[in-house]
């Protein structure tokens, strides 16, 4: 059987934004560097390493945090896995579902790559919804 890195990431990022921690180290992959190509784009998180450590390579990513007047707070991440290994979900591009009205983004896997749903209706294709992003 194999590991949902998908799921894995998720679950990582969501962790630490709970602990309040600004880096997570992630395992990269090609699907976790594509990912984390759109989160950075989408301004959820801040910056982005690849570190190796014995023959493994990880990102190291800093979660973005705004500023107040009483000090500093993070923006709190929402994520959602929706496909999953068991249950695959498949979308066309008319009804990739918008996220708080097109506040939130939806990360697709399609035969073009991985994409957010904006991307993808542009396009014209769609593909397996992975996750939810807001």
């Amino acid at each position: 059987m194999g590991r949902d890195t998908i799921a894995d990431i998720i679950t990582s990022i969501r962790n630490v934004d709970m602990d309040r921690k600004v880096t997570v180290r992630i395992a990269s992959t090609n699907i976790t560097e594509n990912i984390v190509k759109i989160l950075l784009r989408e301004g959820f998180i801040e910056n982005v390493r690849k570190h190796q450590e014995s023959n493994k390579y990880f990102l190291v990513l800093t979660l973005r945090h705004r500023r107040n007047r009483k000090g500093t707070y993070r923006t709190i991440l929402n994520l959602k896995r929706i496909s999953r290994p068991g249950l695959r979900i498949y979308s066309n591009y008319q009804r990739i579902p918008r996220i708080l009205g097109g506040m939130g983004i939806v990360i697709l896997s399609t035969s073009r790559g991985i994409m957010t749903d904006r991307e993808a209706r542009l396009e014209r294709i769609g593909g397996e919804i992975l996750c939810y992003i807001w």
